[in-house]
């Protein structure tokens, strides 16, 4: 281990690239370096409490679960993550790494939000259809579809920290 310091909740997906986190275990973040071992690694808090529950036996997201907790279908949850629909219908598709990043990180920011929205119902509210100032008027939504959801945990950590919205 070299020091470096990860930011809590890194989220991406094993195998990725040389210097790209890899998140091993639910509570590990490990930092790959250029030649491609392991040279950082960082515990992250357990998981939210949003998300709690809507894990299988396996660590991997239980579509139904997720679903019937939002009271979504399959159809919208997919629509929300920026996933096909094919990806949740289909169980080896659900297991796949890129699935359970992009739904792992929706779980993650809707429930770091879940206590200033007020519920888990207002806070998928806000995670669909806010607007948030600092990233042109996106909302979380967009921006986890296009793969910036550390941009907005990173924002999230802003304001926690006092900074301005």
């Amino acid at each position: 281990m070299t020091g470096k310091k990860l930011p809590v909740g890194v989220r991406t997906v094993a195998g990725a690239k040389a210097g790209e986190a890899i998140r091993r275990r639910p509570e590990t973040v490990v930092l790959k370096g250029k030649s491609g071992k392991i040279s950082a690694a960082a515990v992250v808090p357990k998981r939210d409490s949003v998300a709690v529950g809507l894990f299988d036996r396996k660590g991997k997201i239980a579509v139904d679960r997720v679903v019937q907790s939002f009271g979504l279908s399959k159809a919208q949850l997919a629509a929300t993550a920026g996933l096909s629909v094919e990806a949740l219908y289909r169980p080896n598709r659900v297991a796949t790494l890129k699935t359970q990043a992009r739904l792992e990180e929706m779980l993650e920011i809707v429930g770091r939000i879940t206590d200033w929205a007020g519920g888990k119902d207002q806070a998928m509210a806000w995670y669909r259809a806010e607007p948030i100032q600092a990233f042109g008027g996106r909302t979380a939504e967009s921006l986890v579809k296009d793969g910036k959801a550390a941009d907005v945990r990173d924002y999230l950590d802003h304001v926690v920290l006092g900074g301005f919205a």
